[in-house]
């Protein structure tokens, strides 16, 4: 079966995932974030890419990002591989790619989807500055200049009201059945959202949004019988 093409368009959140290659760690320590996010860092600015989260988990990266072009979440990658591979290799050695194969993406409807998306990425790295849930929780640690979507100023007047609806959020968790859910999505390249959000992608891009439904379609009963 044909691969599908990646879903891109501007001014539209978008959740990206890269893997280490054969689950291996592509971060030993802090010096390896701080390269990555550095990495990242440039290369957003260059492909003109605003991040909202990110979670450095060990043998994977999480990215929400809302790009102003579509060609944005590819060129955004690419720099970042390119940048954290070299740095990677000259401080542990070894050669060829970090990544098991290319990186996956899920288009993020905004409002309740993009906050959920948000809250999972920032818990999913629980150590203090191996995600960007210290930026949203008033305990920045990292040097990274995140830009919170118009969602996250819907939870409080003031910064420390949002602070404090974000920790509660974060204490709270994802429920596990969503959890599933969205992690699925961003694995198998879909949409994050509403069906009719779905459904809207998938007329204007020509190509299938969520997966088709398991089995076969129900058989139509035999007219000719009587």
């Amino acid at each position: 079966m044909a691969r599908l093409p990646r879903l891109a368009l501007p001014g539209h959140a978008h959740w990206l995932l890269q893997r280490g290659l054969a689950g291996r760690p592509v971060f030993h320590d802090d010096i390896d974030r701080d390269a990555f996010l550095a990495a990242l860092r440039e290369a957003a600015a260059a492909a003109a890419v605003r991040v909202h989260a990110f979670a450095l988990a060990g043998d994977e990266v999480h990215l929400v990002v809302t790009p102003a072009e579509a060609s944005g979440p590819s060129r955004l990658i690419q720099a970042v591989g390119r940048r954290y591979v070299s740095a990677h290799h000259r401080r542990h050695g070894g050669s060829g790619t970090l990544w098991d194969g290319r990186f996956r993406s899920a288009v993020v409807e905004p409002g309740a989807p993009l906050l959920a998306v948000l809250a999972l990425v920032d818990g999913l790295a629980p150590e203090p500055g191996h995600s960007s849930a210290g930026h949203r929780s008033g305990h920045a640690e990292r040097r990274l200049a995140l830009v919170d979507p118009p969602e996250v100023w819907t939870l409080g007047n003031t910064p420390f009201e949002r602070e404090s609806a974000w920790r509660r959020r974060l204490e709270d968790g994802v429920p596990p059945t969503q959890r599933q859910q969205l992690l699925a999505a961003v694995r198998g390249g879909w949409v994050v959202g509403s069906p009719a959000f779905s459904r809207a992608l998938a007329e204007s891009q020509s190509r299938p949004t969520a997966p088709r439904p398991r089995g076969r379609p129900p058989r139509q009963a035999d007219r000719s019988a009587s």
